[in-house]
Formats: structure tokens, sequence, C-alpha cells
């Protein structure tokens, strides 16, 4: 007989005799070598694609130019043509798919379990929020609300969960303190007790909402996550402000039941306020575009960048293999507290797993309707894409190389267009700065009329309108989430009270004052010499064209969607999404 140490020795001596170790060895060598060789060819794919494109834009090679130089068409221009041409090929071949999976019958035997993040949020979007819930389609699924914070001011919420979900049927508690923070009084024994109470309310009920110390959303879904454990196979998150469609929930159950290597998956995020402001519908044709064109492509090839908060799922097995390390991301010394949602999809992807999107599923959830409100939204939003991109890319060889060549086109395409836009503002001719505006407005009209007959819906053509808005806004506040990348002391509030903060307007002037400074030297450089009768000509052209698309989309504007909108609001929609 064998003791405990020679037992060992046995069972690797008879491991060894049988061939298996050595076999077992060579696999696990030869898996390090393809990783590491996949390692080795996404980075110089990435780094030959950078220096390419930076080629091709430096050098400025031309295909043609017409005389005078009023028009030309170059590699660095065909390389975005080519690129916009391709993503909605793969878009379309995806969105094609979707359409195939209604074929797929699946059966509805999951647990799943659908996490709320509350904050402060309007009553009349969280009683949307909680009816749709109700009316989910899916069976025996777990609802858990859990609310950031626990004053008296926070109360309001958990009542409006009780009046909606039924106060027979619900279990709520009001936590003093949360999984990382003790609160106020809480002794050691206490604070455990209330552990373990938190956990056997998940557990043990199928509609449970938490009152816990504030902390962030991302304590709050660490929360959710936690005292769920591993109880359901699926994990479902909204956010409090989210009207859910009753298939939604079906209908990403059907995507991770297809695929056991898709670990996540999203849905088609629409807004459900979009016809209180000019902002808010900009930002619903914007959406529209980003989900089904851009995150579609990515779904078709397994690599979608983020499922939103509003409406994604995961498979639970995975968030427990990554629970900890989400909760305590830091960046730069500093504990991460935004982009939640971003980096829980990043931990999916560096897990060496799919991640998908389907339109099949679908949500309306609330966007700001006030300028600095949005500003401050995307510069927050900025600063976690430029964080996790960084993130991203050591798992780049896990992947499809799409998710290269996409994050390097998006990475550094804000960077070429500032450098554009500088460059020929200050060139010291008028035209050249007219044809910018006018290229920009082109490029726009191109990819919405693409959209607006994928979508069947001329409302996208308004896509157009939000190039602007990027030009004059997003721009700027992208280099400024960069600089302050590592600031967390601001962004967007909550809907009940909305704080109106001005520190998002700083890069904004900087960039317009750059470009007026621009605009003043060309002036002043271009009425030194006389103009010639042909650039007179195509000067006055080119106005003409400019103002005539601007009065004649502003038109279009005020008569389809400003009235239409109106009476939108006037009218009271009761659940209805808008495809």
């Amino acid at each position: 007989m064998c003791g405990e140490k020679e037992l060992s020795h046995c069972t690797v001596w008879k491991t060894h005799r049988k061939g298996t170790r050595p076999a077992s060895c060579f696999k696990m060598r030869c898996e390090k070598l393809i990783t590491y060789l996949r390692i080795i060819g996404t980075t110089l794919f990435g780094v030959s694609l950078l220096v390419g494109i930076s080629t091709a834009y430096i050098m400025g090679y031309q295909f043609f130019t017409t005389t005078g130089h009023y028009l030309s068409f170059g590699l660095y221009g065909a390389i975005l043509v080519v690129h916009l041409i391709i993503q909605s090929l793969f878009a379309l071949l995806e969105h094609r798919n979707m359409r195939r999976s209604l074929e797929t019958p699946i059966k509805l035997n999951k647990s799943l379990a659908l996490c709320i993040a509350a904050y402060q949020e309007d009553p009349n979007y969280l009683r949307k929020c909680l009816i749709s819930v109700k009316r989910l389609t899916y069976p025996g699924i777990k609802v858990i609300m859990v609310i950031d914070g626990n004053g008296d001011d926070d109360g309001y919420m958990m009542d409006i969960f009780r009046d909606i979900m039924g106060r027979d049927k619900v279990a709520t508690y009001v936590w003093k303190s949360n999984y990382h923070q003790r609160g106020p009084e809480e002794t050691e024994e206490s604070y455990g007790e209330s552990l373990q109470q938190v956990s056997r309310l998940v557990l043990n009920n199928k509609c449970v909402c938490i009152m816990q110390k504030w902390g962030g959303k991302r304590e709050v879904m660490y929360t959710a996550f936690k005292a769920l454990g591993r109880s359901v196979d699926y994990v479902q998150v909204c956010d409090s402000d989210t009207m859910l469609d009753p298939a939604s929930s079906v209908e990403m159950v059907k995507v991770l039941e297809e695929d056991p290597m898709v670990g996540g998956v999203g849905g088609d995020v629409q807004i459900l306020n979009k016809y209180e402001s000019w902002i808010s519908f900009l930002s619903s044709v914007r959406y529209w575009m980003a989900f089904n064109i851009e995150r579609a492509c990515q779904s078709y090839f397994g690599c979608v960048q983020c499922i939103s908060g509003p409406l994604g799922m995961y498979r639970n097995s995975l968030l427990h293999e990554f629970l900890e390390d989400w909760y305590n991301q830091t960046f730069m010394g500093s504990h991460c507290s935004f982009g939640d949602d971003r980096h829980l999809t990043n931990r999916v992807l560096s897990l060496g797993y799919a991640t998908k999107y389907t339109a099949r599923s679908k949500c309306l959830t609330e966007t700001p309707i006030t300028y600095l409100r949005w500003l401050n939204q995307q510069t927050r939003w900025s600063k976690s894409y430029f964080r996790e991109w960084l993130y991203n890319s050591m798992w780049f060889h896990k992947h499809h190389l799409w998710m290269t060549y996409e994050a390097v086109i998006t990475g550094f395409f804000p960077f070429f267009l500032i450098a554009t836009a500088i460059q020929l503002f200050y060139q010291g001719r008028i035209w050249n700065i007219l044809l910018f505006l006018l290229i920009v407005q082109a490029v726009a009209l191109i990819k919405s009329s693409f959209a607006s007959c994928l979508r069947g819906n001329v409302v996208m053509v308004f896509m157009s309108f939000y190039s602007v808005l990027y030009m004059s806004s997003l721009l700027p506040a992208k280099m400024f989430a960069i600089a302050t990348i590592n600031k967390s002391g601001w962004g967007t509030s909550g809907r009940k009270t909305i704080v109106v903060n001005f520190i998002g307007l700083i890069p904004i002037s900087v960039w317009f004052t750059i470009l007026f400074v621009g605009i003043l030297y060309t002036i002043v450089q271009d009425t030194r010499k006389p103009f010639g009768e042909s650039e007179k000509i195509v000067l006055i052209i080119g106005a003409i064209v400019y103002a005539s698309y601007w009065v004649m989309l502003l038109t279009l504007y005020m008569v389809l969607i400003a009235k239409c909108g109106k009476r939108k609001k006037e009218q009271q929609y009761d659940m209805v999404l808008d495809v």
C-alpha cells in the first residue's frame, strides 16, 4: 500500500508510464505557443494598421485632384469609405441571422434573475419600468431592485416597488450598510447578520427591494450579483428608467441558449423621451445607428464592446468568475466609479467568451434633454471608453481580428479628425473650411440615408444633424475626457433632482476659440489677394448648397418632428415600443 506521499508518487509514475503526462504537457506547450503567436499576430496587425492609416494621412496621397485643388479624393478618404461599406455589410448579415433565430425553438427552463439599479429616480419613470417588468413573458423570473441610498429621501422608490409589484408579494429591507461599507453604529455582529439577511431575502423571494448605503452604481450591481450567488443560470441587468419589451428577456435567453460560448448579450436600446427636446431626438437616431449598425457588425464577429446597462444579460457562472475583480477595478491608482457596464462586457471578453447583440430584444430608456447634462454624460462615457480600450487591447488575441481592426479605427479616428479640422482652418483658404463643412455633412447624409433604408423610416435622415453635434461638442469632450480620465467626481445626476454642471463647457470653449482664430486667420490671409473668377463661383455655389441643405433639413425637422413630438407628448403611450 502507498502512504499519502507515496500514493502521489505512484499516481504520477503510473500517469507518466501510460504516456498521459507527456501528452498533456505537449498539448499545454502547443496552446501556449498558439497564444503567443496570436498575441504577436494581433499586435503586428494593429500596429501595421495604425501605421498604414497614419502614413496615408500624413503623405496625403491623392487618387485625383481637380484644377485649382477645389476637390480631391485621397487614400485616407478611401480607407474610411471602405470601412463604412464593410461595417454596413456585416451589420446587414447579422440582422439576417437575427431573423433566422425566430425559427429556433428553445425551452424556457433556465432560471433568470432581473437586477434593477435605482438612484434618485423620477417616480414616473420608475413606475413605467416596474409595470414593464410585470409584463415580461419569461416564466418564473426573479426581480431584485437595489436602491443606491437609504435615507428618507430614497424611501419613495421602495414604496413604488411595493405598490406596483404587490405589497403581499415583495420582500423589502432597509440596509444601513452595503457589502463594502459598514453603516453608522453598525457593530461587527449586526453587520454580519445584515449580510445574511440580504442573502436570505434574495434567495427565498421572487420580488425583492433593498435600500442600502450609498456607494454608486457598481456597488448596487455588486449587491444583487453577490446576494444571488450561483442560484440562477442567467442574470439580466436593467436601469430604473427603462421600459422593457415583454419579449426582451426571452429573446436574450434565446441567444445564450443557441451558443454556450456566448457569455453576454445586449438588446436594442431606444429612447423613451425622444420628443422632449432636440438633444433627446438626435440621441434617439444616434442610438439606433450605434446599436443596429455598429454593434450589429461587432455582433457578427462575437465581440460587442459594450452591453448597455438598460438591457443586457450574462451567464451567471461567468459573473462569479470575475465579480471581485470587476468591483475592485482600479485605474492609475484610483478605484473606478463609472463605466460599469463596459467593464463587465470586457471581463466576459477577457475569458474568451463572445458577446452578442440582438435587435429582437428591445427597451425604451430615458436620455438627457438638456445640452449640459448630455455633454456631461458623453464625457463620462468617453472616459470609460478610452480606459476600457486599454484594458480591452490585452484580449485582442482571444477574438476575431475585427475586434483589433475596429478598435484601431474608432479609437484613433477622433485624433485624425481634429488634426484635419485644425489643418484646414489654418491653411489660409476660405474654400478649404467650406469644403470641410460640406464633406462632413455629405458623409453624414450618406450614412443616414443608408440607415433610413435599413430601418425603413425616413426619420433616420436627421442623423446627419448629429454630425454637427459630434464636431462641435463630442470631439473636444473626448479630448477633455482623456485629459481628466482619472477624475471621477462629476457626471450625470439622478433624474429626480437634476444638477447643472458647467465644467463640460471648458473644452467646448477652447475648441471654438481654436476654430474661430483659424477662421479669422484664413479670412485675413485669403483677402490679401483678389479672388479668381473660378474661385468666386465655387465659393458661391458651395455656400448656396450648404445653406440650402440646412434650410431644407431644418424645415423638415420643424414640420415632421417638432409637431409630431408635440402630439406624441400630449398622448399617453403605454409600453409601446417605437420601432
